[in-house]
Protein backbone atom coordinates (compact mmCIF):
# COMPACT_ATOMS: atom_id res chain seq x y z
CA UNK A 1 0.00 0.00 0.00
CA UNK A 2 1.28 3.14 -1.22
CA UNK A 3 2.23 5.66 2.24
CA UNK A 4 0.64 8.73 1.85
CA UNK A 5 2.19 11.96 2.61
CA UNK A 6 1.16 14.22 5.40
CA UNK A 7 -1.25 17.08 4.83
CA UNK A 8 0.08 20.62 3.89
CA UNK A 9 -0.17 22.79 6.78
CA UNK A 10 -2.58 25.36 5.92
CA UNK A 11 -2.01 28.14 4.13
CA UNK A 12 -1.44 31.53 6.52
CA UNK A 13 -4.28 33.87 5.61
CA UNK A 14 -3.55 37.15 6.51
CA UNK A 15 -5.70 39.30 9.41
CA UNK A 16 -6.35 42.37 8.83
CA UNK A 17 -8.39 45.24 11.34
CA UNK A 18 -9.22 48.25 11.48
CA UNK A 19 -8.81 49.34 15.03
CA UNK A 20 -7.11 47.31 18.37
CA UNK A 21 -10.58 47.45 19.88
CA UNK A 22 -11.25 44.37 17.40
CA UNK A 23 -8.57 42.60 19.41
CA UNK A 24 -8.24 44.72 22.85
CA UNK A 25 -10.41 42.07 24.90
CA UNK A 26 -8.02 39.54 24.20
CA UNK A 27 -5.45 40.73 26.22
CA UNK A 28 -3.90 42.25 29.39
CA UNK A 29 -0.56 43.45 28.66
CA UNK A 30 0.76 45.49 24.96
CA UNK A 31 4.01 46.41 24.41
CA UNK A 32 4.06 48.86 22.12
CA UNK A 33 6.93 50.08 19.71
CA UNK A 34 7.19 53.68 19.90
CA UNK A 35 9.18 54.85 16.84
CA UNK A 36 6.33 54.32 13.62
CA UNK A 37 4.00 53.37 16.00
CA UNK A 38 3.41 56.12 18.51
CA UNK A 39 5.58 58.78 16.22
CA UNK A 40 7.57 59.63 13.31
CA UNK A 41 10.84 61.45 14.52
CA UNK A 42 8.63 64.95 14.08
CA UNK A 43 5.08 64.55 15.29
CA UNK A 44 2.83 61.92 17.36
CA UNK A 45 0.28 60.16 15.68
CA UNK A 46 -3.16 61.16 17.75
CA UNK A 47 -5.24 57.85 16.74
CA UNK A 48 -2.52 55.79 18.16
CA UNK A 49 -1.54 57.68 22.03
CA UNK A 50 -5.69 57.38 21.74
CA UNK A 51 -5.81 53.89 21.18
CA UNK A 52 -3.49 52.83 24.13
CA UNK A 53 -5.02 55.68 26.13
CA UNK A 54 -8.28 53.34 25.95
CA UNK A 55 -6.69 50.17 25.97
CA UNK A 56 -5.45 51.49 29.56
CA UNK A 57 -8.81 52.66 30.59
CA UNK A 58 -10.48 49.42 29.84
CA UNK A 59 -7.87 47.66 32.21
CA UNK A 60 -4.88 47.22 29.85
CA UNK A 61 -1.68 48.39 30.72
CA UNK A 62 0.92 49.65 27.93
CA UNK A 63 4.41 49.08 28.40
CA UNK A 64 6.60 51.49 25.35
CA UNK A 65 9.02 49.15 24.17
CA UNK A 66 12.04 50.48 22.18
CA UNK A 67 14.91 50.40 20.18
CA UNK A 68 16.20 53.40 21.42
CA UNK A 69 19.92 53.78 22.55
CA UNK A 70 19.13 55.82 25.70
CA UNK A 71 18.10 55.19 29.04
CA UNK A 72 14.13 55.55 29.45
CA UNK A 73 14.32 59.05 31.04
CA UNK A 74 14.98 60.67 27.77
CA UNK A 75 12.95 59.01 25.69
CA UNK A 76 10.05 59.83 27.83
CA UNK A 77 11.04 63.44 27.73
CA UNK A 78 11.16 63.35 24.01
CA UNK A 79 7.35 61.92 23.90
CA UNK A 80 6.68 64.96 26.18
CA UNK A 81 8.22 67.18 23.89
CA UNK A 82 6.29 65.65 20.88
CA UNK A 83 2.78 65.87 22.98
CA UNK A 84 2.75 62.51 23.39
CA UNK A 85 0.14 61.98 26.70
CA UNK A 86 1.21 60.32 29.50
CA UNK A 87 -2.13 58.60 29.79
CA UNK A 88 -1.19 56.56 26.65
CA UNK A 89 1.32 54.50 28.47
CA UNK A 90 2.33 53.20 31.58
CA UNK A 91 6.34 52.66 31.56
CA UNK A 92 9.27 52.91 29.01
CA UNK A 93 11.52 50.21 28.64
CA UNK A 94 14.50 51.01 26.27
CA UNK A 95 17.40 48.92 24.77
CA UNK A 96 19.51 51.75 26.06
CA UNK A 97 18.15 50.26 29.49
CA UNK A 98 19.52 46.75 28.27
CA UNK A 99 22.34 47.75 27.09
CA UNK A 100 23.62 49.64 30.86
CA UNK A 101 23.91 45.75 31.98
CA UNK A 102 25.92 44.97 29.32
CA UNK A 103 28.86 48.06 29.47
CA UNK A 104 28.56 47.04 33.47
CA UNK A 105 29.48 43.15 32.09
CA UNK A 106 33.00 44.68 30.52
CA UNK A 107 34.54 44.88 33.46
CA UNK A 108 35.73 48.74 33.57
CA UNK A 109 37.76 48.33 30.34
CA UNK A 110 37.53 51.84 28.40
CA UNK A 111 34.88 51.45 25.05
CA UNK A 112 35.37 53.16 21.63
CA UNK A 113 31.35 54.93 21.05
CA UNK A 114 30.03 55.53 17.52
CA UNK A 115 27.06 57.60 17.69
CA UNK A 116 25.89 60.99 18.28
CA UNK A 117 26.98 62.73 21.22
CA UNK A 118 23.60 62.99 22.65
CA UNK A 119 23.23 59.03 23.54
CA UNK A 120 25.96 59.77 25.95
CA UNK A 121 23.15 60.11 28.47
CA UNK A 122 23.72 56.00 28.44
CA UNK A 123 27.03 56.39 29.59
CA UNK A 124 26.01 58.68 32.55
CA UNK A 125 23.34 56.16 33.13
CA UNK A 126 26.18 53.70 33.93
CA UNK A 127 28.05 55.97 35.83
CA UNK A 128 24.61 56.33 38.33
CA UNK A 129 24.04 52.33 38.49
CA UNK A 130 28.20 51.55 39.10
CA UNK A 131 29.44 54.88 41.02
CA UNK A 132 31.88 55.02 38.29
CA UNK A 133 31.92 56.44 34.87
CA UNK A 134 32.90 54.26 31.75
CA UNK A 135 36.14 55.46 30.08
CA UNK A 136 35.37 56.71 26.45
CA UNK A 137 38.68 56.69 24.56
CA UNK A 138 39.87 56.26 20.79
CA UNK A 139 39.11 53.20 19.27
CA UNK A 140 42.89 52.34 19.27
CA UNK A 141 42.97 52.82 23.11
CA UNK A 142 39.41 51.04 23.66
CA UNK A 143 38.69 47.34 24.76
CA UNK A 144 35.23 47.55 23.39
CA UNK A 145 32.66 49.31 21.26
CA UNK A 146 29.27 50.59 21.56
CA UNK A 147 27.22 51.71 18.68
CA UNK A 148 24.04 53.63 19.41
CA UNK A 149 23.80 55.09 15.78
CA UNK A 150 25.86 56.92 12.96
CA UNK A 151 27.97 60.13 13.60
CA UNK A 152 26.68 61.52 11.30
CA UNK A 153 22.76 60.21 10.99
CA UNK A 154 21.85 62.21 7.83
CA UNK A 155 24.62 61.33 5.50
CA UNK A 156 26.47 58.67 7.02
CA UNK A 157 26.42 54.98 5.68
CA UNK A 158 27.45 52.07 7.31
CA UNK A 159 29.95 51.82 4.21
CA UNK A 160 31.77 54.83 5.62
CA UNK A 161 32.45 52.95 8.81
CA UNK A 162 34.85 49.82 7.31
CA UNK A 163 37.81 51.27 8.23
CA UNK A 164 37.26 51.08 12.30
CA UNK A 165 35.42 47.46 11.15
CA UNK A 166 38.79 46.09 9.90
CA UNK A 167 40.70 47.78 12.87
CA UNK A 168 38.05 46.10 15.50
CA UNK A 169 38.23 42.69 13.56
CA UNK A 170 41.50 42.63 13.77
CA UNK A 171 41.64 43.23 17.98
CA UNK A 172 38.72 40.71 17.89
CA UNK A 173 36.54 43.60 19.68
CA UNK A 174 33.29 42.70 21.05
CA UNK A 175 30.75 45.48 19.66
CA UNK A 176 27.46 46.02 21.64
CA UNK A 177 24.75 47.48 19.21
CA UNK A 178 22.20 49.41 21.73
CA UNK A 179 20.05 49.92 18.68
CA UNK A 180 19.09 46.73 16.49
CA UNK A 181 17.02 48.64 14.19
CA UNK A 182 18.78 49.01 10.18
CA UNK A 183 16.85 51.90 9.33
CA UNK A 184 14.11 54.41 10.82
CA UNK A 185 11.86 56.79 9.46
CA UNK A 186 12.08 60.52 10.41
CA UNK A 187 9.40 62.28 8.78
CA UNK A 188 9.20 60.92 5.08
CA UNK A 189 13.58 60.56 5.34
CA UNK A 190 15.35 56.89 5.59
CA UNK A 191 17.98 57.01 8.24
CA UNK A 192 20.89 54.17 8.98
CA UNK A 193 20.42 52.78 13.06
CA UNK A 194 23.61 51.19 14.86
CA UNK A 195 21.94 47.63 13.85
CA UNK A 196 23.21 48.31 10.10
CA UNK A 197 26.43 48.63 11.50
CA UNK A 198 26.39 45.77 13.68
CA UNK A 199 25.06 43.45 11.11
CA UNK A 200 28.13 44.62 8.79
CA UNK A 201 30.27 43.87 11.52
CA UNK A 202 29.07 39.70 12.33
CA UNK A 203 28.50 39.09 8.63
CA UNK A 204 32.64 39.73 8.18
CA UNK A 205 32.52 37.64 11.63
CA UNK A 206 32.90 40.18 14.42
CA UNK A 207 31.28 39.56 17.82
CA UNK A 208 28.19 41.32 18.49
CA UNK A 209 26.43 41.49 21.71
CA UNK A 210 23.04 43.10 20.77
CA UNK A 211 19.92 44.82 23.24
CA UNK A 212 16.66 45.22 22.56
CA UNK A 213 14.25 43.94 20.16
CA UNK A 214 14.36 40.79 18.66
CA UNK A 215 16.64 39.70 21.68
CA UNK A 216 14.94 38.27 24.55
CA UNK A 217 16.36 40.78 27.47
CA UNK A 218 14.37 43.30 26.40
CA UNK A 219 10.93 41.34 26.77
CA UNK A 220 12.48 40.05 30.05
CA UNK A 221 12.41 43.54 31.16
CA UNK A 222 9.31 45.09 29.92
CA UNK A 223 7.17 41.78 31.06
CA UNK A 224 8.49 42.21 34.55
CA UNK A 225 8.10 45.90 34.55
CA UNK A 226 4.64 44.79 33.35
CA UNK A 227 3.96 42.54 35.65
CA UNK A 228 4.97 45.16 38.88
CA UNK A 229 2.52 47.74 37.27
CA UNK A 230 -0.11 45.07 37.83
CA UNK A 231 0.82 43.75 40.68
CA UNK A 232 0.50 39.75 39.89
CA UNK A 233 2.36 37.72 37.00
CA UNK A 234 1.67 38.22 32.95
CA UNK A 235 0.45 35.40 31.32
CA UNK A 236 2.49 35.68 27.67
CA UNK A 237 -0.99 34.10 26.26
CA UNK A 238 -2.42 37.80 27.37
CA UNK A 239 0.41 39.99 26.00
CA UNK A 240 0.22 41.74 22.76
CA UNK A 241 2.91 42.79 21.30
CA UNK A 242 2.61 45.95 18.28
CA UNK A 243 5.15 46.83 16.12
CA UNK A 244 6.21 47.95 12.78
CA UNK A 245 9.16 46.18 11.65
CA UNK A 246 9.22 42.86 10.63
CA UNK A 247 12.86 41.91 11.99
CA UNK A 248 12.82 43.34 15.24
CA UNK A 249 8.98 43.76 16.43
CA UNK A 250 7.29 41.29 14.77
CA UNK A 251 10.55 38.51 14.77
CA UNK A 252 10.89 39.12 18.54
CA UNK A 253 7.43 39.03 19.64
CA UNK A 254 7.44 35.97 17.66
CA UNK A 255 10.45 34.28 19.52
CA UNK A 256 8.62 35.00 22.90
CA UNK A 257 5.76 33.43 21.92
CA UNK A 258 4.09 36.45 22.29
CA UNK A 259 1.16 37.36 19.43
CA UNK A 260 1.80 40.65 17.46
CA UNK A 261 -0.04 43.46 15.84
CA UNK A 262 1.96 44.57 12.85
CA UNK A 263 1.11 48.44 11.95
CA UNK A 264 2.47 48.18 8.22
CA UNK A 265 2.81 51.93 7.21
CA UNK A 266 5.83 52.15 9.32
CA UNK A 267 9.21 51.04 7.80
CA UNK A 268 7.55 48.28 5.43
CA UNK A 269 5.28 50.93 3.57
CA UNK A 270 6.89 50.94 0.68
CA UNK A 271 6.23 46.87 0.20
CA UNK A 272 2.44 46.75 1.77
CA UNK A 273 1.05 50.04 0.45
CA UNK A 274 1.51 49.76 -2.95
CA UNK A 275 -1.89 51.43 -4.21
CA UNK A 276 -0.80 54.87 -5.01
CA UNK A 277 -3.22 56.24 -2.20
CA UNK A 278 -1.11 55.08 0.50
CA UNK A 279 -3.98 51.78 1.61
CA UNK A 280 -2.63 48.89 2.52
CA UNK A 281 -2.38 46.27 -0.14
CA UNK A 282 -3.75 43.13 1.14
CA UNK A 283 -2.12 40.79 -1.71
CA UNK A 284 1.32 42.56 -1.45
CA UNK A 285 0.82 42.02 2.41
CA UNK A 286 -0.02 38.95 1.88
CA UNK A 287 3.11 38.07 -0.39
CA UNK A 288 5.61 39.71 2.03
CA UNK A 289 4.20 37.73 5.00
CA UNK A 290 4.76 35.05 3.24
CA UNK A 291 8.10 35.54 2.46
CA UNK A 292 9.18 36.50 6.09
CA UNK A 293 7.69 33.46 7.22
CA UNK A 294 6.17 35.31 9.97
CA UNK A 295 2.53 35.18 11.84
CA UNK A 296 1.31 38.03 13.18
CA UNK A 297 -2.08 37.49 14.90
CA UNK A 298 -3.10 40.60 12.74
CA UNK A 299 -2.20 43.60 10.78
CA UNK A 300 -3.34 47.23 11.00
CA UNK A 301 -2.55 49.70 8.55
CA UNK A 302 -1.84 52.58 11.12
CA UNK A 303 -2.80 52.28 15.17
CA UNK A 304 -6.13 53.26 16.25
CA UNK A 305 -8.88 52.16 18.39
Amino acid sequence: MDQQSPPSPAPYSARIVSGLSELASGYDVVLSDIWGVLHNGESYFHAAADALTRFRASGGTVILITNAPRPHGPIREQLDRLGVPRSAYDSVVTSGDVTIASIVEQGGAPLFHIGPERDHALYEAVAQATGTAPLLKPLAEAGFVVATGLFQEETDTPEDYDADLAVMLRRKMPLICANPDLIVHVGDRLRYCAGAIAERYAAQGGRVIYAGKPHAAIYRAALDDAAAKRGAAVRPERVLAIGDALRTDVAGAVLQGLDVLFVTSGIHRDESHRTGDGQLDPDAYQAMIEAAELRPVAAIPALAW
